[in-house]
């Protein structure tokens, strides 16, 4: 028999965000899936919730991980599960999403019970009229992962918003000035805790800060989008095809002093402006293959 997942949103840290609806669903649920069952029960608590059957549904360990969906999918058969995340909505650079896909594949009904987000809360506070963004979720770990996505993304004319840990915060800032230049950036951490900081500035003062001050807390970066290309007619080539242009140069054997030279001719960018793509585009190819 197929019952209802509801995927109920969870206070960020405040607990007096937690709608009614979301605490009777929770109330009334025969299962609540989550993603640390400790967390969950504290919550429930708070709200003089009782806890009914807690079930985690992730785990690092893959057969686990499957073992305990297998669970929560054999609990769907027998009745409602309700799906919390630790905080915000379920699923949302989330692992919550993977069992969201397996109710849908077994014909499962959804039901969602809106709570907050981090995403739309730093957005709401960053300042950008965010009619439009993109969420890259937790950047990668590895240093030329994080670069190529950068890099992929720096053209984007609305925000770029990511999630990060606070031990590899000055790393991500560092090769967030790198890739996309000084740009406007809010880094929020803690949101609706007691230690909630919202900061405003640039990327290249953000970096210093985060290089001063020990990073703590969760952080969601919020990044100003690109500026609007110039004009087409100023005869200038766009980033890609000098991209392409260098590949090709390289390929082709030409020397790499004397292909900025060559390109800054054809291309109506500044020789130096070249040699410094050129030597990102050199070191990415590095760490790619270390």
């Amino acid at each position: 028999m197929h019952h209802t997942l509801y995927i109920v949103g969870t206070p960020l840290g405040n607990a007096a965000d937690w709608s009614p609806r979301a605490q009777q669903v929770l109330a009334a649920a025969p299962v609540i899936a989550a993603e640390d069952t400790r967390v969950t029960a504290r919550l429930l608590a708070h709200c003089g919730l009782s806890a009914t059957r807690l079930l985690t549904y992730t785990d690092a360990f893959a057969p686990k991980k499957a073992q305990r969906q297998a669970e929560i999918l054999a609990a769907l058969e027998m009745g409602d599960v309700a799906l919390v995340s630790d905080a915000g909505m379920p699923g949302i650079a989330d692992p919550g999403c993977e069992l969201v896909q397996a109710a849908i594949a077994a014909g499962h009904r959804l039901a969602p019970v809106p709570g907050p987000s981090a995403v739309v809360t730093a957005l709401a506070v960053s300042g950008f009229c965010a009619a439009r963004f993109l969420f890259l979720g937790f950047l990668p770990r590895q240093r030329s992962e994080r670069q190529q996505l950068l890099r992929q993304t720096a053209d984007e004319p609305g925000a770029l918003v990511c999630f990060e840990a606070p031990h590899r915060l000055l790393e991500s800032l560092a090769d967030l000035v790198a890739v996309l230049g000084d740009r406007r950036v809010t880094l929020a951490r803690e949101l609706t805790k007691e230690h909630e900081e919202i900061w405003h500035g640039g990327l290249e003062a953000a970096l210093t800060l985060a290089q001063t001050q020990t990073p703590r807390g969760e952080y969601v970066i919020v990044i100003e989008g690109a500026a609007a290309p110039p004009p087409r007619d100023d005869g200038l080539w766009p980033v890609a095809q000098v991209r392409e242009a260098l590949a090709i140069m390289a390929q082709e054997g030409v020397d790499s002093q004397m292909a900025p030279r060559l390109l800054a001719r054809l291309s109506g960018w500044r020789k130096k402006d070249i040699y410094r793509l050129q030597v990102a585009e050199r070191d990415a190819a590095a760490d790619a293959s270390a």
